[in-house]
């Protein structure tokens, strides 16, 4: 099994040229059971990413633009009346895929948004009077613009913490570039990338990944990382329990990326900038010594 999650890793970083880090992050969320939020400047590949991971773990898929005058019931899904049966039909939307893309999600108004709210937190969805359940795996994984903010909606904080991570992209290197520049549109490759894993089995690797061990004197470390911004007044407001549960999540599935059945310090370091990083606010005027937020904290708490 994984074999099969280092070919996806293999496969998509052909396709996404130059993003190691970020296609290994996105692959870390996944089999971790966590929703994503890809978050960079258009035509860096946030939209391209998506789909060859879809297709790659042979998940089905289906991208929405989120706008302005998306409705919940085009997200959801409709009942629409038959009148061969007499009866209301519920047509399901395009939230019953095992990946919905929500393209520009913040375009969206916050009604539209709040729909995704239940989907994401309990793998099924109350329309037209029934609560239905989602396709196991499910993951919503969204994308949006950080500089646009004419007729942008940000996302509140309870929408934000549904997602496990949030990762960019960047611009590519020179040298992945130039491959770019000679090689094509990478888009055109993805009608023929092979599913190299299921859905089963990437259900199976998330209770593998639940079970990766995590010591006693490494939960000590991350409750003192916790604690740490619950005390300092720097930021607004401390990591929630949880958040707690998110960066654990995320650093058992980098420790078995890594081929490891134990997670370490390094682990959770790495991880907690995406992680934590949509979750934790600093007070304005703040002064970290010149240091991202972040890298300061993590080097106020010692290491095990």
């Amino acid at each position: 099994m994984h074999r099969s999650i280092l070919s996806v890793l293999e496969q998509t970083g052909q396709i996404i040229l130059g993003h190691d880090q970020p296609v290994r992050l996105a692959v870390a969320c996944l089999i971790a059971g966590g929703h994503l939020l890809v978050e960079d400047l258009p035509g860096v590949g946030k939209t391209t990413l998506v789909q060859a991971l879809a297709r790659s773990f042979g998940l089905t898929f289906q991208r929405v633009q989120f706008t302005s005058d998306l409705l919940p019931g085009d997200i959801l899904g409709v009942s629409i009346f038959e009148r061969e049966s007499q009866t209301f039909q519920f047509h399901p939307g395009p939230i019953f895929n095992q990946v919905l893309l929500a393209d520009e999600i913040n375009r969206a108004t916050p009604k539209t948004q709040s729909a995704l709210l239940e989907a994401m937190e309990e793998g099924q969805v109350s329309a037209e009077g029934a609560t239905r359940p989602l396709p196991r795996p499910f993951f919503v994984i969204a994308t949006q613009n950080p500089l646009e903010q004419v007729g942008t909606f940000p996302l509140p904080e309870s929408q934000l913490d549904r997602f496990l991570m949030r990762i960019s992209l960047g611009y590519p290197g020179f040298a992945a570039e130039r491959a770019l520049l000679t090689g094509g549109d990478r888009r055109a490759l993805l009608p023929n990338l092979q599913a190299l894993a299921t859905p089963e089995g990437l259900l199976a690797v998330q209770d593998e990944v639940g079970k990766v061990h995590a010591a006693d004197p490494l939960l000590d470390y991350l409750q003192a990382l916790i604690g740490f911004t619950r005390a300092c007044d720097l930021f607004k407001v401390g990591l929630s329990p949880r958040a707690g549960l998110a960066i654990l999540r995320a650093a058992r599935a980098w420790a078995w990326l890594a081929g490891r059945g134990f997670v370490v310090p390094e682990d959770i370091q790495t991880i907690l900038p995406m992680v934590a990083g949509h979750r934790l606010h600093t007070v304005p005027g703040s002064d970290f010594g010149g240091q991202d937020p972040i890298a300061w904290w993590i080097a106020q708490v010692a290491t095990p």
